[in-house]
């Protein structure tokens, strides 16, 4: 494993070609301030913040330079910013004091910083070296994460060397997401990939991937994005972890046919984590063999507003527990298959119950947008979700079971842009969600990626689930207000 890793990092670098003599051409500056006030009423919901409302405002800002050298040399570099209003303030109110104690006022950090060169020894060859973003498709499964509500955004370490032509593309990805300044690869996580493209079709794209994200000699290393780190939180012991292996192959299509058009992709994840027998004794075999789609078809009407009409469906395959009762409980017998893991999704499909790492999920979408005005859009979406693996254990290691609602409920939003300047948006927005009672507290796992409950409601199951007393159905109020400008 060790000598194809070298070789893939080998044939990156050949990528990369750097004239010592490049003379700056051009010099460009570039930057964003985002700022976001989100308001979330819970519903009295016991699991959130105690069952208060919440209220912030957030803020992200980028500052950016890219350079361009001769021999199709080039370089970015950019800056940015996240946190909340009044995570920097510098006084403290009662006593008058500047650089109050407790101050967080180093909060900027290197965004992006990278080499690129293009056309390489007369090819349609570039590689980029370095901190970059990396949007891959939809960002169905690779994005920055900048949507909905917090968006602190998202780039990676390493290389990423594209071969494009007219017709088609191939991009070999390597990058580093955790380093333990160990042995080669030792402790470390790891991004590899390869992401081809077909774009001789007018108006399609149709893309074919394969990414592979492991972690070698883990040991009590903690890493693996939302994953090894996280298993503690569905009852199959600890973390101890020697390898993990996660690979996901699929397959997108996207493009328009005449007022139609159709986003469709489909995923299949395979892979294992290796870790030693946890508790008495007992197998821990844990395996990743879960299937994962995204459809959406929209219609525009020719006609005043231009208003499009879409349907759409999302399924994320949850995990097969095998450790539903109190003797595998007790021994260790963790025979399971683990969810669809989202990765670094950029996709939101619910305002309330998840932020990009929803999984064990299905998901059917519809929705209407429409344009009053040059400025003006209009947006008004409707979900409704459900677990595919209802987890049935609610009593005492699984001695006493209730039974699970798959259904965790339906959600409609309504949204507005407002394009006040060519540089300027105002957004804001409106969600409320109607949520299930016994799905969503019925320990249904479909949070963290399939690893934890989405215990979202003010029920009361009892002393451990043994009596239950559930309450009515729970629901939860978003809002929010946006500005953004970009140059």
């Amino acid at each position: 494993m060790r000598s194809f890793k070298i070789m893939m990092m080998a044939a990156l670098a050949m990528g990369v070609v750097c004239a010592a003599q490049a003379e700056l051409q051009n010099v460009e500056l570039d930057g964003s301030i985002r700022i976001r006030g989100n308001y979330y009423d819970w519903d009295d919901n016991i699991f959130i913040n105690g069952g208060e409302d919440q209220a912030w405002v957030e803020e992200r800002t980028i500052l950016g330079v890219t350079a361009d050298f001769t021999d199709d040399v080039s370089l970015r570099i950019a800056f940015d910013a996240y946190n909340f209003w009044g995570d920097d303030f510098r006084s403290n109110f009662v006593t008058g004091l500047d650089f109050a104690d407790g101050a967080n006022t180093n909060n900027v950090d290197l965004y992006e910083a990278y080499i690129e060169v293009n056309n390489a020894w007369g090819l349609p060859l570039r590689s980029r070296i370095g901190r970059q973003e990396l949007e891959l498709g939809s960002e169905w499964l690779v994005g920055n994460n900048d949507t909905a509500a917090g968006f602190p955004g998202l780039s990676f370490d390493g290389i990423r060397t594209t071969y494009a032509t007219d017709t088609f593309s191939v991009d070999l990805l390597s990058f580093k997401l955790s380093e333990t300044v160990n042995d080669f690869g030792d402790g470390d996580v790891n991004l590899y990939g390869l992401y081809g493209s077909y774009i001789g079709l007018e108006d399609w794209q149709f893309d074919l991937y394969w990414m592979w994200v492991m972690e070698d000699d883990v040991n009590n290393v903690v890493g693996a994005p939302g994953t090894v780190a996280a298993l503690a939180t569905v009852g199959i012991g600890a973390p101890l972890a020697e390898d993990y292996n996660l690979h996901t192959i699929g397959l997108r299509g996207a493009g328009t046919y005449g007022a139609f058009d159709l986003e469709a992709e489909i995923a299949f994840q395979f892979g294992d984590i290796e870790r030693q027998d946890v508790l008495f004794f007992g197998n821990s075999d844990l395996d990743y063999d879960a299937w994962a789609f995204n459809l959406e078809a929209g219609y525009t009407f020719d006609m005043a507003w231009t208003p499009r009409v879409y349907l759409g469906a999302a399924f994320f395959e949850g995990s097969d527990q095998d450790n539903d009762n109190f003797f595998d409980a007790l021994f260790g017998n963790n025979d399971n298959d683990l969810a669809f893991n989202r990765l670094f999704s950029n996709w939101e499909y619910s305002e309330f119950i998840e932020n990009t790492e929803m999984s064990n999920a299905l998901i059917f979408r519809a929705g209407i947008s429409a344009m009053p005005t040059e400025k003006i859009s209009l947006l008004l979406a409707l979900s409704y979700f459900e677990a595919d693996e209802s987890n049935e254990n609610n009593g005492f290691f699984g001695l006493f079971d209730d039974g699970n609602d798959d259904t965790l409920g339906w959600e409609i939003g309504l949204y507005a842009d407002y394009q006040y300047s060519e540089d300027l948006v105002f957004r804001a927005g409106y969600a409320h969600f109607f949520g299930d009672e016994d799905g969503l507290d019925g320990d249904n796992l479909s949070a963290l990626n399939g690893l934890a409950a989405l215990v979202h409601s003010d029920g009361n199951n009892g002393f451990l689930g043994l009596f239950g007393d559930d309450d009515e159905d729970s629901d939860y109020n978003y809002l929010f207000w946006e500005a953004e400008i970009s140059f």
